[in-house]
């Protein structure tokens, strides 16, 4: 384990052997770290810029440039999961085991982040989203309150990759994405709307509609669907 003196740590948290704690990270009260968790981990730009440097280990080199990140309370991050510098999470959020958060993620209270799932930086997340396993969240992505993302969703920022110009989807609040859909750099899915699984969203979707398909096209309303799901929950097909 090493944990950098200059973090600040409620005595009411837990850390797990093997973790890594660096810079001025703040972990709140009731907070539970796993095993092989790395918290504060250094952007690569400033990795590159020490190299060269001398005169101390390289765990205490990125400690000594990591700008830490901020934890809250009653947050749960499994093992293996790493977060870098500038992270910021509310209280109550949930990792998953292997979960990378890059620099500049802010994710919002209540929010849980599944098993292998990327949030490649700069993004922001709401409170209470359900982020399922595999799911791909790059640079520039705003999501919204109460989203749920299923298994392996992917987002996109660049429609015509590798270019220089980056584009990020908006989901607003209350959104499904279902499994395994695309969704294409720039769109915006619109409040109360349902992405069917599969789907390749490549337009803007409008609030309180249901889309399937490749690409993906209006089939009904968010009404409809929350009737059917009624229907199902109590045993109808």
């Amino acid at each position: 384990m090493y944990v950098s003196r200059k973090s600040r740590i409620a005595s009411t948290s837990f850390i797990e052997g093997n973790a890594v704690i660096l810079g001025p990270t703040k972990i709140g009260g009731g907070t539970i770290i796993g095993l092989n968790v790395v918290i504060g981990y250094p952007r690569r730009r400033s990795i590159l810029d020490s190299l060269g440097e001398v005169g101390e280990s390289f765990i205490e080199k990125l400690d000594s440039i990591s700008r830490g990140a901020v934890i809250g309370e009653k947050c749960i991050i499994r093992s293996n999961t790493i977060i870098y510098e500038d992270v910021v999470l509310g209280d109550n959020v949930e990792t998953g085991h292997s979960v990378l958060i890059r620099e500049e993620s802010k994710i919002g209270s209540g929010t849980k982040i599944g098993t292998l799932a990327v949030i490649d930086g700069y993004v922001e997340v709401g409170s209470n989203v359900s982020i399922q396993t595999g799911v791909y969240i790059p640079p520039k992505t705003v999501i919204g309150d109460n989203v749920f993302l299923g298994p392996y969703v992917t987002i996109t920022n660049d429609k015509y990759p590798p270019s220089r110009r980056l584009e990020g989807v908006v989901i607003e609040e209350n959104s499904v994405i279902g499994a395994g859909s695309v969704l294409i750099a720039g769109v915006r899915v619109g409040r109360n709307s349902v992405v069917g699984a599969g789907s390749v969203v490549t337009r803007d979707v409008p609030e309180n509609s249901v889309v399937v398909g490749v690409p993906a096209r209006l089939i009904g309303s968010r009404a409809s669907y929350d009737e059917k799901r009624r229907a199902y929950e109590k045993g109808g097909v």
